[in-house]
């Protein structure tokens, strides 16, 4: 079992910068894929990033060179820091956890999700 809590949201205008944080529960942890999603009203949930237990990385196209995703092994805790944030990019952002070898983009592949925090972009 795996549980993840979501922290570091916020509301921040165009261009400013936020890190949000994924803490994961679980001795096996450190084996998923974590990924990040997002979900606007009236959208489908997106990929945003996602990394592998040996640190490859993945990212959605619209966040590519904006966003980074990284993991700290010893905190369990994925982090996903976000840099020239858009009006776009406002959405709740879910990290989930999937046993897989590789990073997958589609959210039916990943078991376990958080409760989501909420990201808001004022231009």
């Amino acid at each position: 079992q795996v549980q993840l809590v979501e922290s570091g949201g916020g509301s921040v205008q165009a261009g400013g910068s936020l890190r949000l944080s994924c803490a994961g529960s679980g001795r096996t942890f450190s084996s998923y894929v974590v990924g990040w999603f997002r979900q606007a009203p009236g959208k489908e949930r997106e990929f945003v990033a996602g990394i592998s237990w040996s640190g490859l990385t993945s990212y959605g196209d619209s966040v590519k060179g904006r966003f980074t995703i990284s993991r700290d092994v010893a905190k369990n805790t994925v982090y996903l820091q976000m840099n020239g944030l858009k009006a776009e990019d406002t959405a709740v952002f879910y990290c989930a956890a999937a046993s897989t070898i590789e990073i997958k983009t589609t959210p039916v592949d990943y078991g376990y999700w958080g409760q989501g925090t909420q990201v808001t972009v004022s231009s």
